[in-house]
This record gives structure tokens, C-alpha cells and sequence, in this order.
């Protein structure tokens, strides 16, 4: 009675413990570095009977390091200029800008709000861009003429100079030949009614007291040390990413060995998951990636294989050089995961012992950077000559 109605689940235990004997007997048979299980192929298992069981693997390939202690690397001259310092300033004075009602017409950097309608060859747009509504019409919407930042319609803030309150025109839009936000649009050349509502100028607040003390500076010559810290912070932090992508690209050129499929397939997987995430939050339309699918696809693969050479090259050189993860490098990560997520420590560690083999991937992301942390501190560095 008992062995007739566990006889399945019995008979999957004894199966799952003959696989795991054969390939802890075949690992140490072979002597192989096995990276990751392809496939089991098994065959019938009974009491008494010998089976096969043949498992497929992808092993760590034979790496010959090249070279890597001074490898050669560029960065650029962190000393801010006067005039990075004052343009960071006026984006801060930006930043805290009034906008005056301005009777006249319209002029570089003021803002002007219109409405439009859209036609193509004389028929009105709303038949062409379906669910994207705002690109046919709009009773109102606001773009800063000449801007350095595209607005909805492109070109459109080239368009507007001149003109004042109560004008109308019509404007023609020539559509980029890839335009993602309408493909239908790509290409086309649209013609809209605009109608002025309304100017404004942008008033700058004064270099005064109350503007420093809302930037927590004193005077001016506090502020601007206080822009040349940062700005040089942030040159620096751009200058180790430089180190870095540098360092992995000569990496990759010296990479004479063949990654494995299976570890390519799962970054590639990565990488286009990363990639379609991003461009579906900017509200590319999920055809688009369809329609697209075979050059995502062999680009994905491109990026896929270079990362897993260069991260088993620095496995490689993290083994040869003794770089380990400790207790410590845990904790640095999760106090910095901590911050960047909100969450507790308690609840990353109590979730991180739920998966293991997240767990896994962030120690090897971890040895992976101890490693570059490591060529950079080896590397010969060169300063670029600052530009005029």
C-alpha cells in the first residue's frame, strides 16, 4: 500500500540520487573545471539495473594571461576651468529662474505656449498616429525657443523666434527616418497650425545673499569652491570609469580563447532584458523591438561575449594573484545596496540567503571588481593635454 502510493516520489529520489553519484564520479574521473550543466540526458532507472546517464558541460576554458601589470591608460586633467565653474553656476541661477509675462515677440531661451494641429498631405494627423494623440494636437504646450533640448515635435523650437501673442502660422516638421515614438511618422513631413498664447522670459536670480545662502555658500568665492570640489569629484569618478573600460578592452583584445555558450546565452539574456527595459520605460513600443529582433539579437551576443572573456580573464587573474571576497567586501556591497534601495541590511542579507545563486553573482561582480581595482592600481597612467 505505502510503496504504491509513494512508488513515484521514491522512484524520482532514487533517480535524483544515481545523477548527482554520476556526475561527482564523472567530475573526479575527468578533472574537468565545470563552468555550467548544458543538458542530462537519462536514461531508464530501476532497482539492480545499470542506466547511463550522460551529462553535457560547459568547462572553463585554457586562459594564457597575457601581460597585465601596466597596462597603459588615458585619463583627463581633473582641474576644473573657469569657465565649467561659471556654467555650473548659471545652471544653478537656472535652476531658481522666474518666468515674466514678456509683451514682445519671442527670442532665444524664452518659453513660449501654443497650440497645434497637425496635418499630412492635407489630412488631418490623428488618422496616422493612432494611441500617440499629442503628436497630431494639443490645445496647449510649452517649448523653450532655440533650446539646447528637443521638445515633442522635432525642430519645432527653431520655429518660434519672432513671433509674439495672438500670431498664427504654419510650421513644417520633417520627421527623422527613425523616429521611435510614431513610426509612422519616420520621415514624413507634417505641417502644424500653431497659435501663440503666451511669452515668457526667463529672469535669472542675482548673485546675492539669499541666492548663496540656498546654495549653502556664503559669497561667490565660496560658491565657486564649492562647484571646483565637486566638478572635480566628478572628473575623477569619470576618469576611474575610463580606467576601467580601457583596461577590459585590452583585456579583450588579448582574449585568444573561446567563451563559453552557455555563459554568453545567459549575459545575452541580460543584456537584452536590460536593453528593452530601458527603451520600454522611454515608451518605445514593443513592436519596434520586434521588428528588430535579428540585429538586437546579434548585438546582444557581440556585448555578451566580450563580457564573459573579460570577466574569466579576471577571474583568472584574480586566482593567480590571490584576490579573494570577504566578510568585509559583503558588507561594503550590502551597506551600499542599502542606501541606493532603502532597504535594511536585515531584510537584503535575509533575502540573499533565500537565493544563492544571486548570492553567487554578486560575489563574482565583487571579485570581478577587486580585480580591475587591482590592474588599475598596477597600470601606467597618462594625463591627456587639457583643450583650449
Amino acid at each position: 500500500m505505502v510503496e504504491k502510493r509513494f512508488a513515484k516520489d521514491l522512484k524520482e529520489e532514487f533517480k535524483g540520487r544515481v545523477v548527482s553519484k554520476a556526475y561527482r564520479q564523472g567530475l573526479e574521473q575527468s578533472k574537468l573545471d565545470v563552468l555550467s550543466i548544458v543538458n542530462v540526458e537519462e536514461g531508464e532507472f530501476a532497482p539492480g539495473l545499470s542506466a547511463a546517464v550522460i551529462v553535457t558541460v560547459d568547462v572553463r576554458p585554457e586562459i594564457k594571461l597575457p601581460e597585465y601589470n601596466g597596462i597603459a591608460t588615458e585619463i583627463q586633467p581633473t582641474e576644473p576651468t573657469d569657465a565649467e565653474v561659471d556654467a555650473v553656476i548659471e545652471g544653478l541661477r537656472s535652476e531658481r529662474a522666474d518666468f515674466k509675462v514678456a509683451e514682445r515677440a519671442a527670442a532665444k531661451s524664452d518659453y513660449v505656449r501654443f497650440g497645434y494641429t497637425g496635418t499630412l498631405e492635407g489630412k488631418p494627423l490623428t488618422e496616422v498616429v493612432g494611441e500617440k494623440a499629442i503628436y497630431a494636437a494639443a490645445p496647449q504646450t510649452w517649448e523653450e525657443v532655440e533650446g539646447a533640448n528637443e521638445g515633442l515635435l522635432p525642430g519645432m523650437a527653431l520655429q518660434l523666434s519672432g513671433l509674439k501673442a495672438g500670431d498664427k502660422k504654419d510650421v513644417t516638421i520633417t520627421f527623422p527616418a527613425e523616429f521611435a515614438a510614431v513610426p509612422a511618422l519616420a520621415g514624413k513631413v507634417v505641417v502644424y497650425a500653431i497659435e501663440i498664447q503666451e511669452v515668457r522670459e526667463r529672469a535669472l536670480p542675482p548673485l546675492d545673499e539669499a541666492f548663496f545662502k540656498a546654495n549653502k555658500a556664503d559669497d561667490l568665492e565660496g560658491l565657486k569652491a564649492q562647484v571646483k570640489s565637486s566638478l572635480t569629484l566628478r572628473k575623477d569618478y569619470e576618469n576611474r570609469a575610463a580606467q576601467r573600460r580601457q583596461i577590459s578592452d585590452n583585456l579583450m583584445a588579448q582574449a585568444n580563447f573561446e567563451a563559453p555558450e552557455s555563459l554568453v546565452a545567459s549575459e545575452r539574456d541580460g543584456v537584452l532584458r536590460q536593453f528593452i527595459e530601458e527603451n520600454m520605460r522611454r515608451g518605445v513600443p514593443q513592436d519596434e523591438f520586434e521588428k528588430n529582433k535579428k540585429e538586437l539579437y546579434e548585438s546582444a551576443s557581440k556585448a555578451a561575449v566580450s563580457r564573459v572573456k573579460v570577466q574569466l580573464m579576471l577571474a583568472k587573474i584574480a586566482e593567480t594573484e590571490k584576490i579573494t571576497v570577504d566578510e568585509k567586501d559583503i558588507n561594503n556591497w550590502l551597506m551600499r545596496e542599502a542606501m541606493r534601495s532603502g532597504e535594511k541590511p536585515d531584510k537584503l542579507v535575509k533575502e540573499l540567503g533565500k537565493d544563492r545563486e544571486q548570492f553567487r553573482a554578486i560575489q563574482q561582480q565583487i571579485l570581478f571588481d577587486k580585480a580591475l581595482d587591482f590592474l588599475m592600481s598596477k597600470a601606467t597612467v597618462t594625463t591627456a593635454t587639457a583643450k583650449a
